[in-house]
């Protein structure tokens, strides 16, 4: 299945919206990383023709925790498909409030696209509140609560089932600044692959 076509078919075609381009078997997806926006460039994404903006962290993350990825198809083969929560590129350094109430039924019915997950990665905080967002219509509460991620990780978080695990951006090249934030982002994902295995 095409991520963008399904997306596509259900909501129609947006110029200023990016989908995932890749096709993909959602029933071996065990696993989704949420991160926070689209790049303006829809080449640097994680399915892009050419992936090195987003793809260069977060597979320095997958190798930090411990496992084989050097591509994205090497990461979707470990049943971990990854993902944007806003749709639209941001403008400015924060993310208008009308890009997150536009992405919300996007990132939702890409979500219900995968059968069998048993973990959500929520990689920042807008990953989080998009996520709280959707939860809060089938279970009427934030699955995640407010805190500080440091604190939140280590504590288990559920969803009907699926283990949902906050934790840091994975792109962007200040993510690498910030030691302590690589280490404990790429033990939430050892954590992750542990579940998933």
């Amino acid at each position: 299945m095409n991520i963008k076509d399904v997306l596509e078919s259900r909501f129609g075609h947006k110029e200023h919206i990016h989908f995932n381009d890749v096709e993909i078997d959602c029933g071996s997806i065990r696993a989704i990383m949420i991160n926070e926006v689209v790049p303006v460039d829809p080449a640097q994404d994680f399915y892009g023709s050419s992936g090195e903006q987003y793809l260069s962290t977060t597979i320095s993350l997958f190798q930090k925790a411990g496992l084989t990825a050097e591509t994205v198809q090497d990461i979707l083969n470990m049943g971990v498909y990854l993902t944007n929560a806003v749709k639209t590129p941001k403008t400015g350094y924060a993310i208008e409030k009308e890009r997150f109430d536009e992405s919300l039924p996007y990132l939702e019915q890409e979500l219900s696209l995968f059968p069998n997950l048993q973990v959500i990665m929520l990689m920042g905080d807008v990953a989080k509140k998009m996520f709280n967002q959707i939860a809060r219509k089938t279970v009427k509460r934030n699955p995640i609560p407010s805190g500080a991620t440091y604190k939140l990780r280590s504590t288990a978080f559920y969803y009907n089932n699926i283990r949902v695990i906050p934790s840091y951006i994975m792109t962007g090249g200040n993510i690498l600044i910030e030691k302590s934030k690589v280490a404990m982002a790429a033990e939430d994902i050892a954590s992750m692959a542990e579940i998933i295995q």
